[in-house]
């Protein structure tokens, strides 16, 4: 189980570990099923929140490029309401909150839901699910916290997985040639309505003008960050160049693309 695993685990490919999760084709086609296959994935609750669906197949949720299954999570116990036939609540991780359901089918699940009390920092193995637009947790383990560096391996752990998966898209990115929507790689101009910017500007400056475009906070907001297109025409400038310079700051981890080879996003938190 992950939950047992020793700090070490983190590294040496045991348990929960990005390779084990399923990477999202990049055709756009729903991957097959194969939650059975996927490890536990630590997350916070603003990870999931930004979450989303790769098709209306509406299977698994897509984090950093990543098909998500199976999670961790940890945070404080608020809410705790006992039924008949199962126990929820809402954990909060400080980087916000989702509900929580665990069902009693046995007395070994009630037993364990009765040491979880409000007010109690837990760990929580369990299943992404979405109803109506919103985001819960079926749990399949919940323990408490006794040792509290368990919160600070926990954020480092998922500070660790962001890293590697967003990574693992950037240099993706990085290997293929620049393209725009429908696979047509990008030309250069014909005409030089250009070129008293690029005699005027260095690549520095365009490296600077196409980081501060995606760092501005009204560009933050998008969800799935901005096309590459939209960034050409807000921009004015060659494509050829406006591709050079986010190729880039993929490579350097400023920026990483998201829904597909086009869309790309700041790292800074929006």
């Amino acid at each position: 189980m992950y939950g047992q695993m020793d700090g070490s685990a983190l590294f040496s490919g045991g348990g929960f570990m990005p390779s084990q999760a399923t990477q999202v084709p990049d055709s756009g086609v729903s991957p097959a099923k194969n939650r059975g296959s996927q490890g536990v994935i630590p997350l916070t609750v603003k990870q999931i929140s930004e979450a989303f669906h790769l098709s209306d197949d509406k299977s698994n949720f897509v984090v950093d490029g990543v098909e998500v299954s199976n999670v961790t999570l940890v945070g404080l116990v608020t809410s705790k309401v006992e039924r008949v036939t199962d126990v929820s609540f809402t954990l909060d991780d400080g980087t916000g909150r989702i509900d929580i359901n665990r069902w009693v089918n046995e007395s070994s699940d009630a037993n364990e839901m009765a040491k979880i009390l409000n007010g109690m920092y837990v760990k929580v193995n369990g299943q992404l699910k979405g109803f109506h637009g919103k985001k819960h947790a079926v749990a399949f383990s919940i323990r408490p916290i006794t040792d509290f560096n368990d919160i600070t391996l926990h954020f480092l752990e998922c500070i660790y997985v962001h890293l590697h998966n967003s990574g693992s898209k950037a240099r993706e990115a990085a290997d293929r040639p620049p393209s725009v929507a429908g696979g047509v790689p990008y030309q250069a101009p014909v005409s030089n309505q250009f070129s008293a910017y690029s005699s005027s500007k260095g690549s520095d400056d365009v490296l600077n003008v196409v980081l501060e475009f995606f760092n501005d906070p009204a560009n933050l907001k998008n969800e799935h960050g901005l096309h590459v297109d939209e960034v050409v025409r807000r921009l004015g400038l060659p494509p050829n160049k406006i591709k050079d310079a986010i190729n880039y700051h993929v490579d350097v981890g400023h920026i990483y693309s998201t829904i597909d080879d086009n869309h790309f996003k700041s790292a800074m938190n929006g």
